[in-house]
């Protein structure tokens, strides 16, 4: 399923990553990458707030759409 479709605050694992080579560049840099465990702490209509190694993230809906979790 899409990462903006997971349930607020339930570990969720990174299994696909959609979009050209710069768009996954750009994930991985932040550390989005295929594996990761992530948690969706806040949901808004234009943007989804991460936590993601210790750190919190923030992605717009446009970059999220790119990311499929289990």
């Amino acid at each position: 399923m899409p990462i903006f479709l997971a349930p607020l605050n339930e570990e969720i694992t990174i299994t696909h990553i959609h979009g050209d080579g710069k768009t996954s560049k750009h994930l991985q840099d932040l550390g989005l990458t295929v594996g990761a465990k992530v948690r969706v702490i806040s949901k808004d209509k234009g943007a989804l707030i991460l936590y993601v190694f210790g750190s919190k993230l923030a992605l717009d809906i446009d970059t999220a759409r790119a990311i499929m979790v289990s």
